[in-house]
This record gives C-alpha cells, structure tokens and sequence, in this order.
C-alpha cells in the first residue's frame, strides 16, 4: 500500500477551494487598520492611530459556539453560526468599553466540505460588519479519525482597545444608578444543553415542529443569531455616564449582573419591567424547568446590560432605542445588608448582590 495524506483523510485540495470561497467574505469585514492581504500566517493590525489615547489597553476574548452547533448541522444550516461567535466573543470585550478591533478564527472539521466552510465563514463575517471589527485570519484544521465527516466546531479570539480612563468596571458603580436591560433576540448562544434535552430529546416537539406559541418551527427559533451590541454599547458610553456593562452568557442574568458591580452594592431585577420571550416559557412548561434553574441557565430576554448613572437613564433608554435596541430600566444600585445574598455568586469571582424579584408581566 502507498500512504498519502488524502488516503489518511486529509483533502488538501478542497482546504485550498474552501480558502477561495471564503475570501470574498474575509475582504468585506476590513478596517483601514489592516495591513496587507489575507492569506499570510499572521494578520497585521497597524495601531498607531490609537497612540492619541493616554494609555491604551488592549482587551482580549476568546469563546465559541457551543452545542447550538449541533442544531445548526440537524438543520443544514452553517450560515448564521458564525455571528453567535462573534457575538460570543467581541460583546465580551465591550463591556469594559473597549473598542472591537479585529477577530481571528478557528473550525475544526472531520472532513472539509469547502461550501460548508464558506457558509461558516460568511456568518462569521457579518458578525464582523455588524460589530465593526475586521476578520484578520483564522484556521481550518481537517481531524479525520477524531471527528465524524459531518462534525466541526468553531472557536474565535478578538482583541480591542480602550483608554484607561474610559475603562469601564465595578469600581465606578455607585449607589442610586440605573440598571437599563437590552434585549435579546431570544436564547442567543447559551443554555443549548438543556434546550435540546426538552426540544429535541425524547418526547420533545423535534426541530421540524411548528410551535403556534414560537410562530415558526422549532428548529427555527434555535438558529436565531445572537444579537450583537458592541456598537450600541460604545455609542451608549460616548453619549452617557455608563459605569458599568454586563452580557448576560452562560450562567444567566443574576451572575453575569453581580460580576460587574462592587460587593458593597445590591440590586433587586424586577421582573414586572418586561416579559420574555415565549421560548422561554416553552422550554419551561414542556421540559418541567423550575424557574431557578431557567434564570441560572438563559438570559431570559435580556442580553446586555448597563449600569448608568440616573440622571443618564431616560437618555440611555432613548439613545438604544433609536438604534433599535429594546431597552428599559429595570433595577436600581442600593447599599448592600450586612450578610445579604443575592441569587447566584457572581460569575468568575467576587461582586455584588443580584436579585430577581416581583413576577414578569
């Protein structure tokens, strides 16, 4: 027998032909920071124009996908896969007030269909445009023998910048400000463990199922893209006095909240200030979820949220929505009581105290 690399699985040529499909792509999401052609095994990103800045710091986010990724391929669907990782990633980096600068990727395939790559590609470049950042490389690894011939999965990296003085945290949080909730398009990219175990899993309605409550079929309300806010935050903090930003990702809106404010603060999240979408209640109702393990698990409506000062709340509120960002105050900062606790710790390490109360509209 005479070994090669397409006999071990590995097709070179179609690598190549998903390469030329995807370029077109790559060229549409370039700033005039970019330096060079695509192709190279480094992008270049020309900084220089950010030496106005006092103290730049650049911010970096790495993230991907998730099991919605499963769904995407149940459905033969690859082209809106890539904003989730976008979304996942630079909304990551805005919350500090950085600006998103530019993304590389990475997609791993058991076999490489070079449409499928360029569809993925194609998503993952108009998350780019949406979030105003460039697409500056990235990488498709061929794993024959370790994933199936239909398998991939995608991961992304992003870097921004910001001026310490505009760097945003917990650390300008301050009692009497305003918790202004945007909201999301739906389940955006967390929680898909448990969504598919109810939709998807024995007994579940199945991706095909039309859900008079969804207004389309299941499978359709699962690959809903991932609103992206990156500009609309940065337009929200070079208007008003934002202090802090969450994006409500895995883990849900309690935690992801209480990152981002001190520990001496607290606020109580009236649910009566909005109502979320029906998956939500679907996924609740059908699978049995308690309403605790649903707030610990999606974003139930809301996908970002600024804390800003309240003489700032009605102009925050105004300014989003002219930018068609549902947006509504939903809480206030209060001082913390002596040993209170909110409803989930806040994610990655200390902050403040985070409690869901009153019941949504």
């Amino acid at each position: 027998m005479t070994a090669s690399y397409a006999s071990a699985g590995v097709d070179v040529e179609a690598g190549e032909r998903a390469v030329a499909l995807m370029r077109a792509s790559i060229a549409s999401t370039q700033r005039p920071e970019v330096v060079g052609e695509f192709g190279g095994f480094a992008g270049l990103f020309d900084i220089s124009a950010f030496t106005r800045m006092r103290r730049p710091l650049l911010a970096t986010s790495t993230d991907g996908v998730g099991t919605k990724i499963a769904v995407a391929r149940a459905m033969d669907v690859h082209d809106t896969i890539g904003i989730d990782l976008v979304a996942m990633v630079i909304d990551d980096l805005v919350v500090c007030g950085a600006e998103p600068l530019f993304m590389t990727d990475y997609i791993a395939v058991g076999s490489v269909v070079p449409e499928r790559i360029a569809a993925i590609v194609s998503g993952i470049a108009e998350g780019c445009r949406q979030g105003g950042c460039a697409l500056v490389g990235g990488e498709t690894a061929e794993h024959p023998g370790l994933m199936a011939p239909d398998e991939y999965d995608v991961a992304g990296a992003g870097t921004g910048v910001v001026d310490a003085d505009d760097l945003l945290g917990p650390d300008r949080v301050q009692v009497g400000d305003v918790v202004i909730a945007m909201g999301s398009s739906g389940l955006h990219s967390n929680g898909y463990s448990l969504a598919r175990l109810v939709l998807l899993g024995d007994g579940g309605p199945g991706l095909s199922a039309h859900l008079d409550e969804l207004g389309c079929t299941v499978g359709e309300e699962l690959l809903v893209p991932t609103r992206i806010y990156a500009r609309d935050c940065l337009a929200l903090a070079a208007a008003v006095d934002v202090h802090s930003i969450s994006h409500v990702t895995g883990g849900g809106l309690a935690a992801n909240l209480a990152r981002v404010l001190p520990s001496t603060v607290a606020v109580d999240v009236d649910r009566a200030t909005w109502t979320p979408q029906p998956v939500f209640g679907v996924i609740k109702d059908l699978g049995n979820v308690e309403v605790a393990d649903l707030e610990r698990t999606f974003n139930m409506g809301i996908g970002m949220i600024a804390v800003v000062a309240a003489a700032d709340a009605d102009k925050a509120i105004e300014l989003l929505g002219g930018r068609g960002v549902r947006a509504w105050a939903c809480g206030s900062v209060r001082q913390r009581r002596d040993g209170e606790r909110g409803d989930a710790e806040a994610k990655g390490g200390p902050g403040g105290a985070v409690s869901l109360v009153g019941q949504h509209s």
